[in-house]
């Protein structure tokens, strides 16, 4: 089984699990305390104590990127599952209710979308308390619009089926249509944009905690730590490349993954099965 699947994804499942693992893990894999300075200097070279190094305060940079991505990660996957679930029901419910219901859910959705999702987070952020609740509310609802899009398009197709008829002529209600029918078999392409949609939330709470409107100190995520370290980079200090290349693999492997399960998955099921 294992020799059909490419090299590349086995490589980013596994990068992606030790990722997962560093996060479920992080206060026994972690040297030190997220906010504990250990050292009187900063931005300290790679010791024994240290094996990246020191941040801008003296904190072990290594123990702050394990908790960064321990946040970046729940945030990441709390968004994706609020986007998914509030997306899909709404996408699924339009296709299936049609008319009124299905035009005015579709234009909101054209209305969110037509504004760019960062500019909206960093005006709602600008005038609400920074949380982390309110980060992944923020970050799930903008991001659910794209997934109204795909769940509609997907349910559209498959509310004409045969056996989906059947259940309407039974005189199945729509909550049976939607949960029953539709949504077993639109998992395939919906758990595919899922990984997709992941790797979008980490870049998109990476590129708010850089800009100041993410996670605040003295808790950061990767993207708060590059923040923190960049300005080491003028002197040469490499500190901030760290977590920005966390980022890339992360979103990388987690790519190379979704990708293997969308080439794997068809766009619909042929029934019920």
């Amino acid at each position: 089984m294992l020799t059909r699947i490419p090299a590349a994804t086995i490589l980013g499942f596994v990068f992606s699990t030790l990722f997962f693992l560093l996060a479920i893990f992080a206060p026994l894999v972690a040297p030190y305390g997220y906010d504990e300075v250990v050292s009187t200097g900063f931005w300290e070279p790679a010791t024994s104590d240290f094996l990246l190094g020191t941040d801008n305060i003296g904190r072990d940079l290594l123990s702050r990127m394990i908790y960064g991505l321990q946040t970046t990660i729940w945030i990441a996957t709390l968004a994706t599952i609020l986007s998914f679930t509030t997306g899909s029901i709404l996408g699924f419910l339009a296709a299936v209710m049609g008319g009124w219901i299905d035009q005015a859910l579709s234009r909101f959705i054209d209305l969110m979308m037509s504004i760019p999702s960062l500019i909206f987070a960093l005006v709602i952020l600008s005038i609400m308390p920074i949380t982390i609740t309110i980060l992944i509310v923020v970050m799930g609802l903008l991001d659910a619009t794209r997934v109204y899009r795909l769940a509609r398009a997907v349910a559209v197709d498959i509310n004409v089926m045969d056996y989906v008829e059947a259940a309407k002529l039974r005189g199945e209600r729509w909550r049976w249509i939607i949960f029953r029918e539709i949504l077993p078999n639109s998992l395939s392409p919906l758990v595919a944009e899922m990984g997709l949609r992941f790797i979008f939330a980490v870049l998109f709470i990476s590129t708010l905690s850089f800009l100041g409107l993410g996670i605040q100190p003295p808790q950061a995520d990767l993207g708060g730590l590059v923040k923190e370290n960049a300005e080491g980079l003028t002197y040469g200090i490499g500190a901030a490349l760290y977590p920005a290349a966390t980022i890339a693999v992360l979103a990388i492997s987690v790519n190379l993954v979704a990708d293997w399960i969308l080439s794997r998955t068809s766009s619909l099921k042929g029934g019920r099965g």
